[in-house]
């Protein structure tokens, strides 16, 4: 993967993590909260953690192909670290102050995580069909 790849799911992965927290903040202050209303410092905050989320990904960049097995692993690795990475900075902060509102943070960093990598995989085959029409193509060419 080059380094143009890197920025470029990065940048998507930033934008689709930002969206998803926002979207189902939205969804919710309307459900539990109708009168509440979003701070400039809450989306700064927001946006903020999500680039920190998306920095993280650098822990799947490899400039060679790698296993599967190897891959699952790195995302497993990159799933505990950016759990591990975002509560402590949380708690370093004072965004969360008990037990319960850790657990929730953890709960809240595994769906947008999990929205992330199912539209990352989507991309990804959407991106592999392509490639192999071209490959089919090109057979019937030669």
């Amino acid at each position: 993967m080059k380094y143009s790849e890197l920025i470029k799911e990065m940048v998507r992965d930033f934008l689709t993590i930002f969206g998803s927290i926002i979207i189902i903040i939205t969804i919710l202050r309307q459900i539990y909260a109708p009168d509440a209303n979003f701070e400039l410092k809450t989306i700064f905050t927001i946006m903020t953690f999500s680039f920190l989320g998306a920095l993280t990904g650098i822990i799947l960049y490899t400039p060679h192909a790698i296993s599967e097995n190897k891959m699952r692993l790195r995302v497993i690795f990159h799933f505990l670290f950016l759990e591990a990475f975002l509560i402590s900075l949380s708690v370093i902060l004072n965004l969360v102050y008990n037990t319960f509102d850790i657990l929730l943070l953890a709960l809240e960093i595994a769906a947008v995580y999990a929205i992330v990598r199912l539209l990352s995989y989507k991309s990804d085959k959407k991106e592999a069909q392509k490639i192999n029409e071209r490959l089919k193509t090109f057979k019937k060419e030669v």
